[in-house]
């Protein structure tokens, strides 16, 4: 497996409760199971990349009114150059990151769980087994999977939860 993508977690099936990593969810508690391939917000990296380029540019232009008295354009600053060459690599990875396998198990509260795997087959293999552990009250699997680590939403050091009332994610 490849770490480098996240940590890794036991997701089980247990006298009917779900386990991934360190929390526990019902089963009867579980309205949706989807393997898919999450594509990534290219929207969201044009947004972000253009509101730290104009907070640099407001940064510049603070120092540089309050060391000289005015503001230059024509003048280039080599802190000028590399944060805009910074910013572009972060948005060029940004860009071209290719989409992501991901599980989400959404509970009947609207937290969502997402965990991945390098291949989408796997994660389906797994959702089937979530299914039919829900129908099925003997059921009990254990497999690994790994934490899924999204730029924008990771509300816990172990699965992203989104939703649901007072969530702060899963504390360890």
């Amino acid at each position: 497996m490849d770490l480098r993508r996240g940590r890794v977690l036991r997701l089980r099936v247990s006298r009917r409760m779900l386990w991934v990593g360190a929390a526990a969810f019902p089963l009867h508690n579980i309205t949706r199971v989807e393997a898919y391939k999450r594509q990534p917000d290219r929207g969201a990296a044009v947004l972000r990349f253009l509101k730290w380029f104009a907070v640099a540019v407001m940064v510049y232009a603070v120092v540089n009114a309050g060391s000289s008295g005015r503001v230059s354009a024509g003048e280039s600053n080599p802190v000028v150059i590399v944060v805009l060459i910074v910013l572009g690599v972060y948005l060029l990875r940004e860009l071209f990151e290719k989409p992501k396998p991901v599980l989400d198990i959404e509970m009947s509260s609207g937290s969502t769980v997402a965990v991945t795997l390098p291949s989408v087959d796997e994660l389906r293999d797994i959702a089937g087994l979530i299914a039919r552990a829900i129908d099925n009250p003997a059921a009990e699997f254990s497999t690994v999977v790994q934490q899924f680590n999204s730029n924008t939403n990771n509300y816990g050091p172990v699965v992203n939860m989104n939703g649901g009332r007072n969530n702060r994610g899963i504390n360890l």
